[in-house]
């Protein structure tokens, strides 16, 4: 018996194969439980129309993802931190003061996806990275200066 599976089922596939099972594992569990629907043609057709209009949407996606990473490598941002008398920092930077860095240069981007290498605890320039989406990852340029 030939099903679509909804979702991933152990040692049978993904979401969204067509697998071959017994009738019995399919009629009696899988289909009852929701893990997959019977795989008519009428069915494999529609699957076959929604992987097209979904690798359409993760192509659209990607070119957004790779435009806002140009964008942000292209893109110094400043982190402005108190500071003492003799040029250290209080504490030190965070993702979350990188993230505002961005917002108020009109880039949005995630503090918890952006990757830092060490603690920053002094004033320069530094480098870590962003991952915008899935394989998509930017490098993120960001200046450390004293607040005014």
């Amino acid at each position: 018996m030939k099903i679509i599976l909804k979702k991933e089922v152990a040692n049978l596939g993904e979401a969204g194969d067509v697998v071959e099972v017994k009738g019995g594992y399919g009629l009696n569990y899988l289909i009852p439980q929701g893990f997959a629907i019977a795989a008519t043609p009428s069915a494999i057709k529609q699957l076959e129309e929604t992987k097209r209009q979904r690798a359409h949407k993760e192509a659209k996606l990607v070119a957004d993802a790779e435009a806002l990473a140009a964008k942000i490598e292209a893109t110094t941002a400043k982190v402005a931190v108190k500071v003492s008398e003799n040029g250290k920092i209080y504490g030190s930077v965070t993702t979350a003061q990188i993230e505002d860095a961005f917002k108020a240069l009109g880039i949005e981007v995630d503090k918890k996806n952006i990757t830092i290498p060490e603690d920053i605890k002094a004033l320069g320039e530094y480098e870590g990275t962003v991952k915008i989406y899935k394989a998509v990852k930017a490098a993120v340029k960001f200046v450390v200066e004293a607040e005014a």
